[in-house]
């Protein structure tokens, strides 16, 4: 899968998955994975801006595999930036998909 379409999309899949439940950084990798292949290392670091742009916050929860775990949870102002997300992809894909019904009548 092209990159570029990845990082579009990661910060919308993240909030996605966290407004349903809290999630610590390997669930959110071990969530994504099957379907989108990235690594640890991309998730990390967009974690720490979203916490930064307040979008999410985070505690420590015990864990019965060693140390506590660091989860987050979104705040009102990432559900207002997952709302915003979700209406430009919206319209995104619209776009997307109209060019493609253009594009297969003149095929």
């Amino acid at each position: 899968m092209n990159i570029q379409f990845k990082k579009g999309a990661l910060e919308f899949i993240v909030l996605l998955i966290i407004q349903g439940e809290d999630q610590y950084g390997y669930s959110l990798v071990q969530r994504i994975t099957p379907r989108i292949s990235i690594s640890e290392g991309t998730v990390y670091p967009l974690l720490r801006r979203l916490v930064k742009d307040d979008y999410l916050t985070t505690y420590f929860k015990a864990s019965t595999e060693g140390p506590a775990r660091k989860y987050y949870s979104i705040t009102e102002s990432g559900q207002a930036r997952l709302a915003t997300l979700l209406d430009e992809w919206r319209s995104f894909t619209e776009a997307i998909d109209l060019f493609l019904e253009e594009s297969e009548i003149n095929d």
